[in-house]
């Protein structure tokens, strides 16, 4: 245990910020999962969906909870991944 005032305070905010970071995330990693899941059933949403996974990488990204190109990466997996399920799925 810190027992240097500036540290404790220092401790502080990063256990705020490490619980922001965490929540934001998750959110994303749930937004993708939503994404994912309504363009594999087919749902009138998919595409609100991706906007939405999409938005909320891109905010992670600006906020530095995840770094730009990962979060570059993440999208462009992403839409290829919903590509090739509707495209599959229009096909059958």
């Amino acid at each position: 245990m810190a027992n240097i005032k500036s540290q404790i305070k220092r401790n502080r905010t990063n256990e705020l910020a490490r619980v922001r970071n965490k929540a934001a995330r998750s959110e994303v990693k749930t937004r993708v999962k939503t994404a994912v899941t309504s363009a594999a059933s087919g749902s009138e949403t998919a595409l609100e969906d991706l906007r939405l996974a999409v938005k909320r990488l891109d905010k992670a990204a600006a906020r530095g909870i995840i770094h730009k190109n990962q979060a570059s990466n993440r999208k462009s997996r992403l839409v290829r991944r919903i590509n090739a399920l509707t495209s599959g799925s229009s096909e059958s």
